[in-house]
């Protein structure tokens, strides 16, 4: 009852918090996180205890599904050499720089030193989603930015691996080969079982057209390759990923507007739901984390911030002369490119949840020295990288002269529209004089759409009169689908237009009724 108790209590608060970021306009992840901290240090609030395998098997597996399924496939094609080398170089830069800084700032012995290095190594994926859905970034960054944090998990995962086993090991050296070999398997394995489960995935789907049923294959499908996964012995959050990736880019092809606008509102209200109470815990997990250390801890704050600022350091290091791959092509904004995908860099829940399963114990049976700091310290950092780097993430944007302006984000849209109706007209015209179609039906299509080409009017009426009428406004809009997937593989118009597009052309084929 307890900690149904407590879920209820960070949905209020989380509902309470998300009306007040959007009225705000700041984001709700940094808000939530506060949130948690000022609930947890309410006195008399009991201590927050969350297993690690709950987050990680309960909460990980949709976020990074939704996260994944948001990435655009065609411009990650054109960034994957930086994301590759981001989502290795700066993984094993970051956790070589933090460790020797763990060392040196907090005392830390050298392996479990290593373990905070490996755990902050790498950016959260559902952090930098849902601080990212915010911003107007160009294409190219954002995906770099979020593909960067989505794939670096499995080198983030197996350094962790082996700097536990060191650790617990007392002392054990580690082999390159057999790191090499685990990286492979976890890696490569969730790559191939990901990519098998889409597959499998995508069969069924394409021939299911129940939506109910649609709906729970697409829930159930994050959490089946991630415990495929897991029972390979790979990893589980690179299945979900690939799972994501490949599933994310057939979507329009495997489902009819009816079920997308069902599937969009329903992982709506999960990822919401699912957001809002794993970054509560990450505050409401802080002070609990600070009672805990030991007295000669005192220092912890300053060292997290010192911890803080060399990852911000060497990710500006390793990122700057790989922005020139997606710097905008009137150059001369590389540094600006770097700034942004920096200061982007935040950690979150995954970071949180890998610090919690670190053992109590070492193989001899003496207490792991160091966790409760190490357990502190990746928590302070997850914090100030959420509200400090969210909360002025925006204004960096903004400063950096990388945002895309609302007109013209507006003015594209409003072309590619004009695209879309065009092509229908002519479509249209091609119809007439047919017998098969009545010219009334025509005509009101074709008056509606110059109406709206003309911006003379509000657009096609989509009102269900007759049978002939709604065929011809399902054709009519299956062209206007076409024509829309065309206009964004020919790189005419952003993935954040396609979607917008679609979703406006799935509601006018759902409201014609009937499927």
């Amino acid at each position: 009852m307890h900690a149904v108790g407590v879920v209820l209590l960070l949905v209020v608060l989380a509902t309470a918090v998300a009306t007040f970021a959007r009225h705000w306009r700041v984001p709700a992840p940094s808000l939530l996180v506060l949130a948690g901290i000022g609930v947890a240090l309410i006195p008399g609030v009991p201590a927050l205890h969350v297993p690690p395998q709950t987050i990680a098997l309960v909460v990980l597996p949709p976020l990074l599904y939704a996260s994944a399924e948001e990435l655009s496939l065609r411009d990650l094609r054109v960034v994957w050499r930086p994301v590759t080398i981001l989502a290795f170089g700066l993984v094993f830069a970051s956790a070589a720089a933090v460790g020797f800084a763990a060392v040196a700032l907090t005392g830390l012995p050298p392996a479990m030193a290593f373990v905070l290095g490996a755990i902050l190594a790498s950016t959260d994926p559902v952090a930098v989603t849902a601080l990212g859905r915010r911003l107007a970034l160009p294409g190219r960054v954002q995906v770099l930015v979020q593909a960067e944090s989505l794939f670096n998990d499995a080198t983030s995962l197996v350094l962790f691996k082996v700097a536990i086993g060191i650790a617990v090991a007392t002392g054990a050296g580690a082999s390159l080969p057999a790191a090499g070999a685990e990286f492979l398997i976890l890696g490569g394995g969730g790559s191939v079982i990901g990519a098998g489960v889409a597959g499998l995935v995508w069969l069924i789907r394409r021939r299911t057209s129940e939506p109910v049923l649609e709906t729970v294959i697409a829930l159930v499908t994050p959490y089946a390759a991630y415990v495929v996964a897991e029972s390979a012995h790979t990893s589980g959050v690179t299945a979900v990923v690939v799972a994501g990736v490949l599933l994310g880019r057939s979507s329009h092809r495997l489902t009819d507007a009816h079920i997308r606008l069902q599937l969009h509102a329903v992982y709506a209200v999960v990822v919401f739901l699912l957001e809002s109470i794993v970054f509560s815990i990450v505050g409401l997990e802080l002070p609990e984390l600070v009672r805990n250390l030991s007295g000669g801890s005192g220092w912890w704050p300053l060292q997290a911030l010192a911890v803080a600022v060399v990852l911000i350091a060497v990710r500006v290091i390793c990122t700057l002369p790989l922005t020139r791959a997606v710097k905008p092509s009137k150059g001369g904004l590389s540094w600006r490119v770097a700034g942004v995908v920096t200061w982007a860099g935040t950690r979150g829940v995954m970071p949180l949840a890998a610090a919690l399963s670190i053992p109590l114990v070492a193989n001899n049976g003496t207490a792991l020295a160091g966790r409760p700091l190490v357990l502190a310290l990746t928590t302070a950092v997850i914090v100030f990288t959420l509200v400090v780097q969210g909360l002025t993430l925006s204004t960096v944007v903004n400063r950096s002269g990388l945002a895309l302006e609302p007109e013209h984000t507006a003015r594209e849209e409003a072309d590619a529209q004009d695209a879309l109706n065009q092509a229908a007209l002519d479509h249209i015209e091609q119809l007439t004089g047919m017998e098969a179609v009545p010219e009334t039906t025509i005509d009101r299509i074709r008056r509606a759409l110059t109406a709206r080409l003309d911006r003379s009017g509000d657009g096609p009426d989509i009102t269900p009169v007759d049978l002939p009428y709604r065929q011809l406004r399902r054709e009519v809009i299956a062209v206007q689908n076409t024509e829309l997937h065309r206009l964004y593989d020919e790189h005419r118009i952003s993935d954040t237009t396609r979607r917008r597009l679609q979703h406006d052309l799935d509601r006018e084929e759902a409201a014609l009724g009937g499927r």
